[in-house]
């Protein structure tokens, strides 16, 4: 008789804790899979599983990172200094793609350090903004989910038809290539034509995927849309990129949202500054709309508090990203989550944790592979280290965002990574 392959095999494995995120957590529970796919989530082991004792530890779906800017994982620390302007951070960010006194590594480099800082972290599907030509190792693609919006940046009527191309070739080998997934990212109202910005909305629905749209950041964005004024005109104006009359004076994100509602699929980036009527329209269109938080971005430049209480009520759906270490120290997820569960205290721990979960997978349209312990998704787990000590009837979410819990395991379509 044939011994059975790894791939038939149902392994169990049993947590201080399981955290499927659909359902309450389960004291002493297990996760069974075989292959790539969850098979059992319970208390009681399956019928001729081999179980595995991970000891004191939770077991939470694999985390979901729904936008960060990989390019800069190479970076040590955020670019400038906590509190500046938002004008004068981006441009830092644009000299620092540029600088030959103190070169960069290529792309390719960086993707893969924050790949690999993100699996440390147990996320194991990612939304990454491509600013250039986007690449993934075969190791890497093994071992992560990756959407990659590729990102465009142009207020030149001369360059839409450039733009475009370039964004059917991403969509183009994503699909040949099968290494990633192809989605579309025009950067922001300051960056991006709002014609260009219509047509690229137009392109995703056509090809079915997300669009990710950078919106109501800042004041200084604000202000440009309103007044055509302000520190990003001037900015803009300085470098060359600014054209009169792009943008309309008195055009507000409202404008933008009930554009980029066309898509299939979209994520409002920030969403720091969304007044009332436009959280409203936000809610209004939440089977495909989300808003993408960064926490820890959002505190590094002192913005007005977040308007996510406000979202949460009004019924919109709301996921937590990391951005880039251009504006953060890291690309640890649980961290975002931790910050949130302390400065929003209204909010309940379950809801936090699903944001860096099932609510970002939803806000990728991949709900129905990750984000959640469930039968029949994809087997990605996290495996967190426990403060010891405490009782089986203790809050795991209070363990899980109120100390520093580490990852001490990441695995991807049933294989430990």
């Amino acid at each position: 008789m044939m011994a059975s392959s790894a791939g038939d095999r149902l392994l169990a494995y049993r947590a201080r804790w399981v955290i499927p995120v659909a359902l309450p957590p389960l004291a002493g529970g297990c996760v069974a899979m075989r292959g790539a796919r969850i098979e059992y989530v319970g208390i009681s082991v399956p019928d001729g599983a081999e179980l595995v004792d991970l000891g004191d530890v939770a077991l939470l779906p694999g985390l979901v990172n729904p936008h960060t800017h990989l390019e800069f994982s190479d970076l040590a620390c955020p670019l400038g200094r906590a509190g500046m302007s938002f004008t004068a951070w981006i441009a830092l960010v644009t000299a620092s793609r540029g600088n030959a006194e103190q070169p960069r590594p290529a792309p390719a480099e960086s993707i893969a350090l924050g790949l690999a800082e993100s699996r440390a972290a147990g996320v194991t599907t990612v939304g990454d903004i491509a600013t250039a030509g986007w690449q993934l190792s075969h190791a890497d693609a093994a071992a992560t989910d990756v959407t990659a919006f590729a990102e465009v940046i142009t207020l030149s009527a001369l360059r839409f038809a450039e733009a475009l191309d370039r964004v059917r070739r991403n969509m183009d080998d994503a699909a040949a290539i099968g290494m990633w997934r192809g989605a579309i990212c025009p950067h922001a109202p300051y960056t991006v034509h709002p014609e260009l910005f219509a047509k690229l909305v137009n392109l995703g629905t056509e090809r079915g995927v997300a669009v990710a749209f950078h919106l109501a950041e800042s004041a200084d964005e604000l202000e440009m849309m309103r007044d055509n004024a302000g520190p990003l005109i001037d900015y803009l104006t300085s470098r060359g990129f600014w054209i009169p009359g792009s943008i309309p004076c008195g055009t507000r994100p409202l404008d933008y949202l009930r554009v980029l509602a066309r898509a299939p699929r979209s994520l409002v980036i920030h969403g720091n500054l969304l007044d009332d009527e436009e959280i409203a329209f936000v809610a209004a269109q939440r089977e495909r709309m989300s808003v993408v938080y960064c926490p820890r971005t959002h505190a590094y430049f002192d913005h007005p508090p977040h308007p996510l209480p406000k979202l949460l009520a009004a019924g919109a759906r709301v996921a937590l990203g990391t951005d880039g270490r251009v504006s953060n120290p890291d690309l640890n997820l649980l961290a975002e989550a931790s910050y949130v569960d302390c400065e929003f205290q209204s909010i309940a721990p379950a809801d936090v944790l699903a944001m860096i979960t099932l609510r970002a997978a939803e806000a990728l349209g991949l709900a129905a592979e990750v984000g959640s312990l469930e039968p029949g998704k994809r087997a990605d787990l996290a495996v967190l280290a426990l403060p010891t000590g405490r009782s089986e009837s203790a809050d795991p979410y209070e363990a899980i965002l109120g100390s520093d819990c580490p990852v001490v395991r990441t695995m991807h379509a049933g294989a430990w990574v």
